[in-house]
């Protein structure tokens, strides 16, 4: 806010990460369906279901050391299979592989995400236990997501 009103100092039109992320688990129908409606010009004629009923997506992203100004490159990546085994989506955004190892190759390295027909709260809760389970040297990640969420939702 200034003095002469609202001014817009970034608009950004792009649905990158981790916007993607956590919204496009919550689809209940196909993707490229409503993308072919949006090029033919038909897509109010679409009558499914855009949107999961009672389902909820938290997406937590897991940066390298030194992100965002210069991003600690090369590290090992572990506990991705684990993270998967339970439940969780993971999104790769700044990784690479040599012969063996999964490396980080970026600031954001990974997206974690949970999505389900569940409370935020124990969404939540799967999502950070799925992160809990992925290791690389210098991990960094909020541990506040959904937070303010929250107190909304328990405010009367």
């Amino acid at each position: 806010m200034t003095a002469n009103g609202p001014m817009a100092l970034e608009f950004n039109a792009r649905f990158g990460d981790p916007e993607a992320c956590v919204i496009l688990p919550l689809l209940g129908c196909n993707l490229l369906e409503l993308l072919e409606r949006a090029v033919d010009g038909t897509l109010g004629e679409f009558h499914g279901e855009t949107v999961r009923p009672n389902a909820t997506a938290a997406t937590v992203v897991l940066a390298s050391a030194r992100y965002p100004d210069q991003p600690l490159t090369g590290v090992r990546i572990s506990g991705i299979n684990e993270a998967i085994a339970q439940g969780a989506l993971v999104f790769h955004a700044g990784t690479t592989r040599n012969e063996r190892d999964l490396l980080t190759d970026g600031g954001r390295v990974l997206d974690v995400t949970s999505c389900g027909e569940a409370t935020l709260r124990m969404t939540l809760a799967l999502v950070y236990t799925a992160v809990d389970s992925i290791r690389f040297e210098g991990m960094q990640f909020r541990r506040d997501i959904g937070a303010d969420a929250l107190k909304r939702s328990a405010s009367p």
